[in-house]
Protein backbone atom coordinates (compact mmCIF):
# COMPACT_ATOMS: atom_id res chain seq x y z
CA UNK A 1 0.00 0.00 0.00
CA UNK A 2 1.32 3.66 -1.43
CA UNK A 3 2.01 6.59 1.68
CA UNK A 4 1.36 9.83 1.70
CA UNK A 5 2.92 12.68 3.47
CA UNK A 6 0.90 16.01 4.33
CA UNK A 7 2.09 18.65 5.93
CA UNK A 8 -0.59 21.17 8.06
CA UNK A 9 -2.35 17.75 8.31
CA UNK A 10 -4.68 18.89 10.81
CA UNK A 11 -6.84 21.30 9.53
CA UNK A 12 -8.32 23.17 6.32
CA UNK A 13 -7.34 21.95 3.04
CA UNK A 14 -4.31 19.61 4.79
CA UNK A 15 -7.45 18.14 6.87
CA UNK A 16 -9.12 17.17 3.65
CA UNK A 17 -6.44 15.78 2.05
CA UNK A 18 -5.94 13.51 4.47
CA UNK A 19 -9.23 11.95 4.41
CA UNK A 20 -9.55 12.07 0.56
CA UNK A 21 -6.12 9.94 0.07
CA UNK A 22 -6.84 7.69 3.13
CA UNK A 23 -10.41 6.96 0.95
CA UNK A 24 -8.48 5.91 -1.37
CA UNK A 25 -6.20 3.82 0.45
CA UNK A 26 -2.89 5.55 0.72
CA UNK A 27 -1.56 5.27 4.15
CA UNK A 28 -0.65 8.62 5.72
CA UNK A 29 2.40 10.10 7.64
CA UNK A 30 0.71 13.35 8.90
CA UNK A 31 2.74 16.03 9.93
CA UNK A 32 1.59 19.40 12.13
CA UNK A 33 2.91 21.03 15.22
CA UNK A 34 -0.34 20.24 17.88
CA UNK A 35 0.65 16.81 19.01
CA UNK A 36 -3.12 16.52 20.29
CA UNK A 37 -4.72 16.73 16.95
CA UNK A 38 -2.33 15.18 14.99
CA UNK A 39 -3.70 11.94 17.84
CA UNK A 40 -6.80 12.89 17.22
CA UNK A 41 -7.09 13.29 13.41
CA UNK A 42 -5.11 9.73 13.29
CA UNK A 43 -7.45 8.14 15.58
CA UNK A 44 -9.93 9.28 13.32
CA UNK A 45 -8.72 8.38 9.98
CA UNK A 46 -7.56 4.82 11.12
CA UNK A 47 -10.75 3.92 12.21
CA UNK A 48 -12.89 5.22 9.48
CA UNK A 49 -10.53 3.95 6.83
CA UNK A 50 -8.58 1.02 8.05
CA UNK A 51 -5.14 2.68 6.91
CA UNK A 52 -1.71 3.35 8.55
CA UNK A 53 -1.62 6.37 9.86
CA UNK A 54 2.20 7.80 11.19
CA UNK A 55 2.13 11.08 13.36
CA UNK A 56 4.81 13.51 12.97
CA UNK A 57 4.88 16.58 14.99
CA UNK A 58 6.89 19.28 13.94
CA UNK A 59 7.32 22.95 13.67
CA UNK A 60 8.48 23.62 10.17
CA UNK A 61 10.14 26.53 11.51
CA UNK A 62 12.40 25.03 13.60
CA UNK A 63 15.58 22.97 11.55
CA UNK A 64 15.83 20.18 13.66
CA UNK A 65 11.92 19.24 12.46
CA UNK A 66 12.44 20.09 8.96
CA UNK A 67 15.22 17.46 9.44
CA UNK A 68 13.08 14.91 10.78
CA UNK A 69 10.45 15.42 8.02
CA UNK A 70 13.13 14.86 5.20
CA UNK A 71 14.10 11.57 7.16
CA UNK A 72 10.75 10.23 6.73
CA UNK A 73 10.71 11.41 3.24
CA UNK A 74 14.00 9.32 2.38
CA UNK A 75 13.09 6.32 4.39
CA UNK A 76 12.92 3.46 2.24
CA UNK A 77 10.70 1.16 4.47
CA UNK A 78 7.20 2.83 3.17
CA UNK A 79 8.59 5.07 1.29
CA UNK A 80 6.62 8.23 0.32
CA UNK A 81 4.53 8.37 -3.08
CA UNK A 82 2.47 11.44 -2.26
CA UNK A 83 3.84 14.36 -1.07
CA UNK A 84 1.53 18.00 0.02
CA UNK A 85 3.08 20.51 1.13
CA UNK A 86 0.26 22.26 2.76
CA UNK A 87 1.60 24.22 5.68
CA UNK A 88 1.56 27.57 5.81
CA UNK A 89 -0.05 30.87 7.12
CA UNK A 90 -0.21 34.67 6.50
CA UNK A 91 0.67 37.95 8.22
CA UNK A 92 -2.16 40.59 8.11
CA UNK A 93 0.21 43.72 9.21
CA UNK A 94 1.95 45.48 6.05
CA UNK A 95 5.74 44.62 5.08
CA UNK A 96 6.13 48.37 6.63
CA UNK A 97 4.55 47.56 9.88
CA UNK A 98 5.31 43.61 10.58
CA UNK A 99 7.86 41.99 12.11
CA UNK A 100 11.54 41.01 10.08
CA UNK A 101 10.62 38.19 12.69
CA UNK A 102 7.03 36.57 10.96
CA UNK A 103 8.77 37.76 7.54
CA UNK A 104 11.52 35.31 7.79
CA UNK A 105 9.40 32.54 9.46
CA UNK A 106 6.62 33.23 6.51
CA UNK A 107 9.16 33.04 3.76
CA UNK A 108 10.74 29.53 4.95
CA UNK A 109 7.31 28.07 6.12
CA UNK A 110 5.35 28.75 2.21
CA UNK A 111 9.07 28.28 0.34
CA UNK A 112 11.85 27.15 1.70
CA UNK A 113 10.55 24.20 3.18
CA UNK A 114 8.34 22.94 0.38
CA UNK A 115 11.71 23.44 -2.14
CA UNK A 116 13.50 21.18 1.11
CA UNK A 117 10.86 18.42 0.84
CA UNK A 118 10.73 18.74 -3.14
CA UNK A 119 14.29 18.13 -3.03
CA UNK A 120 14.96 15.61 -0.50
CA UNK A 121 12.05 13.25 -2.42
CA UNK A 122 11.79 14.14 -5.66
CA UNK A 123 15.23 11.90 -6.58
CA UNK A 124 13.96 8.68 -5.36
CA UNK A 125 10.99 9.28 -6.91
CA UNK A 126 12.53 9.66 -10.40
CA UNK A 127 14.27 6.70 -9.81
CA UNK A 128 11.50 4.44 -9.60
CA UNK A 129 9.03 6.95 -11.97
CA UNK A 130 6.16 7.32 -9.76
CA UNK A 131 5.03 10.17 -7.06
CA UNK A 132 3.13 12.90 -6.71
CA UNK A 133 3.42 16.17 -5.22
CA UNK A 134 0.92 18.53 -4.64
CA UNK A 135 2.11 22.67 -3.16
CA UNK A 136 -0.82 24.27 -2.14
CA UNK A 137 -0.04 27.79 -3.38
CA UNK A 138 -2.62 30.52 -3.91
CA UNK A 139 -4.64 32.68 -6.45
CA UNK A 140 -2.33 35.07 -4.42
CA UNK A 141 0.17 33.96 -6.53
CA UNK A 142 -1.00 35.19 -9.49
CA UNK A 143 -1.38 39.22 -8.39
CA UNK A 144 0.46 41.59 -5.83
CA UNK A 145 -0.74 41.34 -2.63
CA UNK A 146 2.91 41.81 -0.33
CA UNK A 147 4.49 38.90 1.14
CA UNK A 148 2.09 35.87 1.00
CA UNK A 149 1.83 36.92 -2.76
CA UNK A 150 5.82 37.05 -2.88
CA UNK A 151 6.07 33.61 -1.55
CA UNK A 152 3.11 31.84 -2.89
CA UNK A 153 4.42 32.76 -6.47
CA UNK A 154 7.57 30.89 -6.02
CA UNK A 155 5.89 28.02 -4.93
CA UNK A 156 3.45 28.12 -7.96
CA UNK A 157 6.26 29.08 -10.74
CA UNK A 158 8.49 26.33 -8.82
CA UNK A 159 5.64 23.63 -9.29
CA UNK A 160 5.17 24.63 -12.87
CA UNK A 161 9.22 24.25 -13.52
CA UNK A 162 9.30 21.12 -12.59
CA UNK A 163 6.38 19.86 -13.78
CA UNK A 164 8.16 20.92 -17.23
CA UNK A 165 11.21 19.63 -16.31
CA UNK A 166 9.50 15.93 -15.43
CA UNK A 167 7.09 15.90 -18.13
CA UNK A 168 8.83 13.06 -19.88
CA UNK A 169 8.46 10.67 -16.79
CA UNK A 170 5.74 9.44 -14.45
CA UNK A 171 6.36 11.74 -11.78
CA UNK A 172 3.87 14.34 -11.23
CA UNK A 173 4.06 18.06 -9.74
CA UNK A 174 0.96 20.43 -9.71
CA UNK A 175 0.10 23.68 -7.64
CA UNK A 176 -3.08 24.30 -5.83
CA UNK A 177 -4.23 27.57 -6.28
CA UNK A 178 -7.33 27.94 -3.98
CA UNK A 179 -9.18 31.37 -3.27
CA UNK A 180 -10.49 32.06 0.18
CA UNK A 181 -11.16 28.44 1.54
CA UNK A 182 -13.19 27.91 4.70
CA UNK A 183 -10.29 26.95 6.50
CA UNK A 184 -8.78 27.98 9.98
CA UNK A 185 -6.24 30.05 8.19
CA UNK A 186 -7.80 33.86 8.44
CA UNK A 187 -8.67 33.05 11.91
CA UNK A 188 -5.18 32.19 12.74
CA UNK A 189 -3.57 35.20 10.79
CA UNK A 190 -6.50 37.56 12.72
CA UNK A 191 -7.45 38.64 9.29
CA UNK A 192 -11.14 40.49 9.29
CA UNK A 193 -13.09 38.62 6.30
CA UNK A 194 -16.58 39.56 7.25
CA UNK A 195 -16.84 41.85 4.37
CA UNK A 196 -15.98 39.41 1.83
CA UNK A 197 -19.00 38.24 -0.17
CA UNK A 198 -20.21 34.08 0.61
CA UNK A 199 -20.17 33.66 -2.84
CA UNK A 200 -16.28 33.59 -2.93
CA UNK A 201 -15.58 31.29 -0.23
CA UNK A 202 -14.75 27.85 -1.56
CA UNK A 203 -15.32 24.05 -0.14
CA UNK A 204 -12.09 22.86 1.16
CA UNK A 205 -13.32 19.43 0.31
CA UNK A 206 -14.14 20.53 -3.50
CA UNK A 207 -10.65 22.08 -3.70
CA UNK A 208 -9.10 19.35 -2.76
CA UNK A 209 -11.07 16.89 -4.93
CA UNK A 210 -10.21 19.25 -8.02
CA UNK A 211 -6.45 19.35 -7.23
CA UNK A 212 -6.42 15.80 -6.73
CA UNK A 213 -8.36 15.32 -10.38
CA UNK A 214 -6.11 17.74 -12.30
CA UNK A 215 -2.63 16.28 -11.13
CA UNK A 216 -3.58 12.96 -12.07
CA UNK A 217 -4.60 14.12 -15.29
CA UNK A 218 -1.33 16.05 -15.94
CA UNK A 219 -1.75 19.02 -15.05
CA UNK A 220 0.44 21.98 -13.43
CA UNK A 221 -1.81 24.25 -12.19
CA UNK A 222 -5.39 23.90 -10.29
CA UNK A 223 -7.43 26.53 -9.85
CA UNK A 224 -11.14 25.55 -8.51
CA UNK A 225 -13.95 27.68 -8.72
CA UNK A 226 -15.46 29.54 -11.86
CA UNK A 227 -14.57 33.24 -9.93
CA UNK A 228 -11.33 32.56 -9.35
CA UNK A 229 -10.73 30.98 -12.95
CA UNK A 230 -11.85 34.65 -14.15
CA UNK A 231 -9.52 36.65 -11.65
CA UNK A 232 -6.26 34.66 -12.81
CA UNK A 233 -7.25 34.69 -16.03
CA UNK A 234 -7.80 38.56 -15.63
CA UNK A 235 -4.40 38.64 -13.56
CA UNK A 236 -2.54 37.40 -16.57
CA UNK A 237 -3.47 39.99 -19.17
CA UNK A 238 -4.84 43.17 -17.58
CA UNK A 239 -1.91 45.93 -17.15
CA UNK A 240 0.48 45.43 -14.17
CA UNK A 241 -0.81 48.29 -12.58
CA UNK A 242 -4.51 47.18 -12.36
CA UNK A 243 -2.95 44.21 -11.27
CA UNK A 244 -1.05 45.58 -8.65
CA UNK A 245 -3.67 47.93 -7.01
CA UNK A 246 -6.33 45.14 -7.10
CA UNK A 247 -3.81 42.87 -5.00
CA UNK A 248 -3.26 45.70 -2.22
CA UNK A 249 -6.94 45.82 -2.13
CA UNK A 250 -7.22 42.75 -1.42
CA UNK A 251 -4.46 42.83 1.22
CA UNK A 252 -6.55 45.82 2.91
CA UNK A 253 -9.74 44.65 3.66
CA UNK A 254 -8.32 41.55 5.30
CA UNK A 255 -6.53 44.10 7.99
Amino acid sequence: MATALITGATAGIGESFSRLLASKGFDLVIVARDQERLQQRAESLRNQYNIQVEILRADLNEESDIARVRERLLATQAPIEVLINNAGFGIKDSFLTSSLEDELRLLRVLSEVPMQLMHTVLPAMVARNSGTIINVSSVASFIAGGSYSAAKSWLTVMSEALHTELSNTQVKVSALCPGFTHTEFHQRGRMKMDRLPEFMWLNSDRVVENAWKVSQAGGAISVPGGQYKLLTFLARYLPRPIVRKLGMNVRKKQR
